[in-house]
């Protein structure tokens, strides 16, 4: 039998939508956020030629600044001032989170509450502006050295000045992006960081179905090859949004309680355990990792060009490192599956959860309360975990891998599809909350209308 807010989720209307003005307001700011987002990516880095710069990034097609630009919605492309965009935050929350569970008085601040919460955010800002002067100085000089010669270089004026403007306007980008990303949490709908990613992603998309069908007009994908990147999409996108809600649900029960007509009546529950506790998480941080260095390496490979030893070296490990390349797909893999296991860890406790049932006479039927509990717990987790870094492993390489094979656009890889799948889903859910929220509010206020009337 469904719950009374399923049957009230089921009776939303666009009415009921328009009633919500505190829900329009978030809306109307996430997306004025997001166009502001997408409007900074045009904006290019001072001392830049966009012609020549354009020129030059066609000769890295296919390879990982290609899929770093999916991310940053075509930002590096245009080497604009978000051209980071937020993967150095990612990456300095990866690193925070790690240290939170090696570190003892990190772990102890994240137990203080708010206040400890914002000093752990205050190290993952520290951490995002050293990453992002260092991602941004290897960019400012392999600016320099990219295109040098008969192709023309994309730096109108080189030199320390050049260096020293880049960083910090990078910087600059990113930390703005990263506190655009912060509003549209607290102030708008859904996760700002996991949205922005979203909406570089879909800015993406309708160029990349250009080039499946101009491939299909040219003669260099055949239309059967066509039909099958529209089915596999199709399939993807209906995998994902079935595993997105699959959980594993631990059956509760509760001591027998006296009802209002004195019956004994034991109430029972749901412990719900999804398969993907970890959601997008693990793509985008083993993306993250991955592509920090493999950008660094891309752009000073073009710097070194000419000292044989560190130019050769560079290139050997962009080349391994290659989409649909062994070594890239392993650690690819070894990322996600670590990430997930990291990060359903971080926010599921078996500890905490088996003492909270405790403490309020809960009990799974069979399993002793207290360590048996938590033993059981931490057992069904980690099969569901399991099932869980499997579907994102193969949900991600499995498009990779033909991406690379086939040529196929890196906007409509695995990654990619997941990531806007996921947080679209991510984002009605909380609108629905919200329309849900403002119907309670509305039969509270008419009841106590009712109320006072009858007096």
């Amino acid at each position: 039998m469904a719950s009374a807010a399923d049957q009230m989720a089921a009776n939303l209307s666009l009415a009921s939508f328009a009633k919500a003005t505190d829900l329009k307001k978030r809306l109307w700011f996430t997306l004025g956020a997001l166009i502001l987002f997408r409007l900074l990516s045009f904006v290019p880095l001072p001392g830049i030629d966009p012609r020549a710069l354009g020129t030059l990034f066609d000769t890295t097609r296919g390879t990982v600044l290609d899929f770093f630009n999916t991310f940053s919605g075509g930002s590096l492309e245009r080497m604009s001032l978000i051209a980071l965009g937020v993967m150095p935050y990612i990456t300095a929350s990866i690193v925070v989170q790690l240290a939170s569970s090696m570190s003892p008085s990190l772990a102890a601040l994240k137990k203080e509450g708010e206040t400890g919460r914002k000093k752990i955010n205050q190290y993952t800002r520290y951490g995002t502006v050293l990453l992002a002067a260092v991602q941004g100085y290897f960019i400012a000089v392999g600016l320099e050295g990219w295109g040098s010669g008969s192709t023309g270089s994309a730096v109108l004026d080189p030199g320390l000045m050049f260096r020293i403007t880049t960083v910090v306007s990078l910087i600059g980008g990113t930390m703005f992006l990263m506190w655009i990303g912060e509003q549209i949490t607290s102030r708008g709908i859904g996760n700002g960081v996991s949205l922005i990613i979203m909406a570089g992603i879909v800015a993406q998309l309708p160029t990349a179905l250009a080039q499946v069908f101009e491939g299909g007009r040219t003669g260099t994908m055949s239309p059967v090859m066509i039909i099958g990147v529209i089915a596999l999409v199709v399939v993807l996108v209906l995998g994902i949004c079935f595993m997105e809600r699959a959980q594993r649900r631990v059956l509760i029960q509760y001591p027998k309680r006296q009802t209002a007509r004195g019956q004994m009546q034991a109430e029972r529950s749901h412990l719900p355990l999804k398969i993907n506790t970890a959601g997008v998480i693990p793509p985008i941080f083993a993306s993250s990792l991955l592509l920090m260095p493999l950008t660094i390496a891309q752009f000073a490979g073009n710097r070194v060009e000419g000292e044989s030893a560190w130019s050769d070296a560079l290139i050997t490990i962009t080349t391994l490192l290659q989409h649909g390349q062994p070594l890239y797909m392993l650690l690819y893999a070894a990322g996600i599956i670590f990430f997930c296991f990291f990060y359903t860890a971080v926010v599921f406790n078996p500890e905490e959860t088996a003492e909270n049932l405790k403490r309020y006479g809960g009990f799974i039927p069979g399993i002793r309360p207290g360590k048996r509990t938590e033993e059981y717990l931490d057992y069904v987790l980690t099969r569901v975990t399991v099932i869980g870094a499997a579907y994102l492993t193969i949900i991600c390489l499995v498009p990779e891998f033909l991406i690379a094979r086939m040529g196929i656009p890196f906007y409509l890889g695995g990654t990619s599809l997941l990531i806007v799948v996921n947080v679209t889903m991510d984002t009605v859910t909380q609108i629905q909350s919200h329309l849900i929220a403002h119907q309670y509010g509305d039969l509270i206020k008419k009841a106590k209308l009712k109320g006072g009337r009858g007096r």
